[in-house]
């Protein structure tokens, strides 16, 4: 069975001696760094490897993301050990209760509607919409130091305290520098405390989104954070396990499908949530969905495919564990997921995610493969080979 992104902490878990399944095997050392660069794809890593020797080098294994591969999921199911079938985030916006009926939650900014819509934290707050204590609780408990390197605005948003539900020492970075600074700060220390640090940076998805993954813009960016990557291998010290992976990664949008202006397929549909590769579609009424369903297929053609809530269940979508009715109701009654280089686009509530030349979310191993980057040594062989 290949290694997902879920499977990354609890390994880390076992590594400092907790009674937990280990499916990666990691070398037991004093402190624990788990890196994630948004947007970094094994795919478009192998592709461009010589633009980033360093990464493709160190490739200790290749993950699968988990569907659908966009960030506020994948950050959570890092965090939490489990797919979205068990933690609830997904997608990147999906219906919940509200006093008017449902509204859209926008999980990576949390805000209702829309990404700039109404903030969501005191009425949806993040930990009851995701209940499940995450690993990083679990390894506070067990007397593990949490530290976060992370940029500054991530310290109390609403995917954090949702995804990862400790406190911890943060070091504020949004920059290269920043961020190398900030994981030496955590690895060199005289101590005998274990730490563990998640440590993040965001500029390789933004310019992906922007430019398109492969552009001159993202190679130069991919390019810094092997040469950042290279200088962190060679200072850490040896009491410091370096992981390094990526929530997605991403394809260059070459189709593109305006759902504002096809008014027939809003009939009978209350909510339009997900994506731009992955949509979660709302029924008014029940008794709507055949017709609904069969007025999208027709329309979307081979571009996507159309399914009902059941059977992407039936097809363990969101993870191999039942979903409890909670979170059952925040799946579309139909959902789209697009295919080739195809988004679904809505520009009149999603103007600037309208014009994103990058995407990802769908089932293309360029958006569900990440890699697993690690220091020589950190993960036993038997990890690496399977």
């Amino acid at each position: 069975m290949p290694y997902t992104l879920a499977d990354v902490l609890p390994s880390v878990a076992a590594s400092f001696g907790m009674d937990v399944a280990a499916p990666l095997g990691l070398v037991p050392h004093r402190d624990v760094v788990v890196l994630l660069i948004d947007g970094l794809g094994a795919e478009l890593l192998a592709r461009h490897r010589d633009v980033a020797p360093t990464l493709a080098e160190h490739v200790a294994t290749t993950l699968t993301a988990g569907f659908p591969a966009t960030t506020a999921t994948s950050l959570t199911s890092l965090a939490v050990g489990a797919p979205c079938a068990t933690h609830g985030v997904i997608g990147y916006s999906f219906a919940v209760p509200d006093t008017g009926g449902p509204r859209l939650l926008n999980a990576l900014r949390w805000r209702l509607d829309t990404a700039v819509g109404d903030d969501a934290l005191h009425t949806h707050p993040p930990e009851t919409v995701q209940q499940r204590p995450s690993r990083v609780q679990d390894l506070a408990a067990h007397g593990v130091a949490v530290h976060y390197v992370i940029p500054g605005y991530q310290r109390d948003s609403g995917l954090t305290r949702a995804a990862f539900r400790a406190a911890g020492m943060v070091h504020p970075a949004a920059t290269l520098n920043e961020l190398r600074a900030g994981i030496l700060v955590v690895a060199e220390h005289s101590g005998v405390e274990s730490r563990f640090a998640y440590a993040y940076f965001a500029d390789l998805d933004a310019t992906g989104h922007l430019h398109g993954p492969g552009s001159p813009q993202w190679l130069d960016i991919l390019r810094r954070v092997d040469a950042c990557v290279a200088g962190l291998l060679t200072d850490l010290p040896g009491t410091c396990s370096l992981l390094i992976t990526g929530d997605h990664g991403m394809i260059l949008a070459d189709n593109v499908i305006d759902l504002d202006v096809r008014e027939h397929l809003h009939r009978d549909v209350r909510l339009i949530g997900g994506e731009a590769r992955v949509r979660h579609i709302y029924l008014d009424h029940p008794a709507a969905f055949a017709d609904v369903q069969d007025r999208w297929t027709g329309e979307l053609s081979t571009h996507a495919r159309v399914v009902g809530r059941e059977q992407a269940l039936d097809e363990h979508w969101f993870g191999p564990t039942p979903p409890d009715e909670t979170i059952t109701a925040r799946i579309g009654d139909l959902i789209a997921v697009a295919q080739g280089g195809t988004v679904l686009v809505r520009p009149g509530d999603e103007p600037l995610e309208s014009t994103l030349l990058g995407h990802h979310g769908a089932w293309t191993a360029d958006e569900q493969l990440v890699p697993l980057i690690a220091t020589a040594g950190a993960i036993s062989e038997r990890a690496t080979t399977s």
